[in-house]
């Protein structure tokens, strides 16, 4: 199978510059806008249940990130997600710590039935969020890989959407179609935030490639990858990789994202 060049997503997502409705947590609301200008992205960061009817509507796509969630933004986001179900705005849903906490659970459990286009976490996340594991230790990823996969195939499926699943190496399915992206450095775990941003940017590239929404995912993925490699290069420790993380995103290329980013179809699964 030959694969397609990740940097035409890339390319298509600085022409079209979309706009990325986040509702994020309150740590990663800075981090994120950033990651977003840099890569070419325009963010906008809108909480209140007023609005978020009316601005979901005319955004190019919504990045739902449940981190410090609380009841009036677990509001918002539920009107925010039918919004851009009933306009088919593509939306991406962030399940921080699902398994943690009940609520969580049965917030996300609502937000499933608006149709997120793609579903982006950790294998803990991926699993709890499958109902097959029990508590996650918040954020961090502890889950076996097999089973995960296996969750992440399940979830695409039943859900009718894409499952992104990061870690080491990250995992893209729709059920039927995978792909597996390695690259990254190992201070990204350090930074915090840095999940949370990726999940947004892969809404940037969806919103601006609705017509290959997998590849698209994979290009974020490999975007990430890519930038965190060449980050590391510079780094003498977390503070210094996330203003060369920036950086990187900025100044890489659609060539270098087609030349550099590690990835591969994966079959008989």
């Amino acid at each position: 199978m030959t694969l397609p060049p990740l940097g035409d997503y890339l390319a298509t997502l600085r022409t079209a510059t979309p706009l990325v409705h986040c509702m994020t947590n309150y740590v990663a609301m800075n981090s994120t806008a950033n990651l977003l200008l840099a890569t070419g992205a325009s963010p906008a960061m809108l909480h209140a249940p007023e609005e978020v009817a009316e601005f979901a509507a005319i955004a190019s796509g919504l990045s739902i990130n449940i981190g410090t969630i609380s009841s009036h933004w677990a509001d918002a986001m539920l009107t925010a997600t039918a919004t851009a179900d009933q306009h088919a705005i593509p939306w991406v849903l962030d399940p921080v710590a699902v398994g943690a906490t009940r609520y969580r659970q049965m917030l996300c459990a609502k937000l499933l039935a608006s149709k997120p286009r793609v579903i982006r976490g950790n294998a803990s996340e991926i699993l709890a969020l499958h109902g097959l594991a029990g508590q996650g230790r918040g954020v961090d990823s502890t889950a076996p890989t097999e089973q995960a996969i296996n969750a992440a195939i399940a979830l695409a499926k039943h859900h009718g959407c894409i499952v992104a699943m990061t870690g080491e190496s990250d995992w893209v399915t729709n059920g039927t179609q995978h792909y597996r992206i390695h690259g990254g450095h190992p201070l990204m775990p350090r930074v915090t935030t840095l999940g949370c941003g990726l999940s947004a940017l892969v809404t940037a590239f969806v919103a601006a490639n609705r017509e290959a929404p997998l590849e698209a995912v994979a290009a974020a993925l490999g975007c990430f990858a890519v930038a965190g490699e060449r980050a590391g290069k510079t780094a003498q420790g977390p503070g210094s990789f996330q203003v060369a993380l920036l950086d990187a995103l900025y100044q890489l290329t659609p060539n270098d994202l087609t030349t550099h980013a590690q990835w591969e179809a994966i079959h008989g699964v």
